[in-house]
């Protein structure tokens, strides 16, 4: 037991909470691929890849935790650059290809890949690590009694809401959904009340005329517009959401409207405890069952009762995410942990939101249990960054403990006029683990 402390420091309640998540799924996408199996002809090669993303992340997981929390200070400075000039680059071209370096691609009329040096990745994944990073630093500095320090809102605004600008175009839903959690960072960091309502207010009005613009607009029209395309996109979306009708038997079909048919028929007819691993019906329907309706599918076949557990672990994750920055001393491990807890949580609530009808589809995978790459092993870092964290606060605690049984312990008096003092000085709470 001492050597698995030794080498799986941090929060054990996280931990498992990881573990859990990966073996949900492994089970799932392991169901959901049919549709993949289906086209390569390789029962055992759709898992086997997202195994193997699992094992590399397990791995990420383990080194990140044993980074000190005081290093991702940097990240931000390479991640956001970096992340800028691959999102410039998904703007300005359709398709681009420079030999075997560098391959642009449009998918789903969305360009979101980049392939370099024939790895692909989404750029928008190492934006929002940046981001969160950023946010989390530049709360914590001139933190004082009365709030964050006034100039941390101007900062963190320019930052934030240049970077969803360039993520904005090709990837509405990741763009809204990061800006949300830096919105919730920034409550969380105590930035000024009026400054947040003048903020959320300027955005709904901004919500509501871009809605209608894109529904007095004909489609016609939108796709005129540069990057109109992606308008029409998100106004079909809107327009399906909000329209209330039954979507027809004739379009139950891999496209369009047949997405959320077949994952609203999964989750109808799963029951308390569903058909079972491996039995559902509607993942040969559903194109993307396997990512963003992927949670219909664990409805589907673990039922209600499934359903639940999955909600909770992710519950359980932002509770420990808030419970381990309750114990921080400093203010950058706190906002930290806070908004990669925060950015998981979101994250995966929208996706279950989607899966079961409660919000239009904005194509996010679910954290940790969705098939992916970049997005898989990015998500990793997260858990490694969150124990790294835990790590930091339980070392502390320990110190304390340290400290204060040593205090406690008599001192043996080398001479019988020899006054006994502490054996220890007081524990300096100026020092940090970085």
């Amino acid at each position: 037991m001492d050597f698995l402390r030794n080498i799986f420091k941090g929060d054990k309640v996280v931990w498992i909470i990881f573990l859990c998540l990966c073996v949900i799924s492994i089970i799932e996408v392991f169901s959901a691929s049919s549709t993949l199996t289906y086209k390569s002809g390789d029962h055992w090669a759709p898992i086997t890849r997202h195994a193997g993303f699992l094992l590399a992340g397990t791995v990420l997981v383990w080194l990140f935790h044993r980074i000190k929390y005081g290093w991702y200070q940097l990240f931000p400075t390479l991640l956001l650059p970096v992340a800028g000039v691959f999102l410039i680059l998904l703007l300005a071209f359709d398709n681009l290809h420079i030999g075997s370096i560098l391959v642009i691609e449009k998918t789903n009329e969305a360009g979101r890949w980049v392939k370099f040096f024939g790895v692909p990745f989404q750029p928008s994944e190492f934006a929002k690590m940046g981001l969160i990073i950023y946010t989390a630093y530049r709360l914590s500095r001139g933190q004082t009694m009365d709030g964050a320090d006034p100039n941390a809102f101007k900062h963190i605004l320019w930052v934030a809401g240049l970077t969803c600008v360039f993520i904005l175009p090709e990837n509405y839903s990741t763009a809204v959904l990061l800006f949300g959690v830096i919105y919730l960072m920034m409550f969380v960091g105590r930035i000024q009340a009026r400054k947040l309502l003048t903020l959320g207010g300027s955005l709904v009005a901004a919500a509501t005329l871009f809605v209608g613009f894109l529904f007095i607009t004909p489609n016609e029209t939108l796709e005129k517009i540069p990057l109109g395309h992606r308008f029409t996109t998100v106004k079909s979306r809107i327009a399906d959401f909000t329209s209330g009708d039954k979507v027809p038997p004739a379009k139950f079909d891999v496209d369009g409207n047949g997405q959320v048919g077949h994952a609203r028929i999964a989750v109808a007819t799963s029951g308390f405890v569903g058909k079972g691993p491996g039995n559902s019906v509607q993942r040969d329907f559903l194109s993307q069952a396997y990512s963003d309706f992927i949670f219909a599918i664990i409805i589907e076949e673990l039922g209600l009762a499934g359903g639940i557990i999955v909600v909770s672990l992710y519950l359980w994750l932002l509770i420990r995410c808030w419970r381990i920055a309750n114990r921080c001393e400093r203010a950058f491990p706190a906002f930290l942990v806070l908004g990669v807890g925060l950015l998981l949580a979101v994250q995966a609530m929208f996706n279950m939101m989607v899966a079961v009808g409660l919000a239009p589809v904005t194509g996010q995978p679910l954290p940790l249990i969705s098939r992916g790459g970049t997005s898989t092993l990015i998500n990793c870092i997260y858990i490694g960054i969150i124990l790294s964290v835990s790590r930091y606060t339980i070392e502390l605690e320990e110190r304390r403990e340290a400290a204060a049984a040593n205090q406690l312990l008599p001192v043996p008096a080398t001479d019988a006029n020899e006054a006994e003092s502490p054996r220890s000085p007081a524990l300096n709470n100026d020092d940090e683990l970085v």
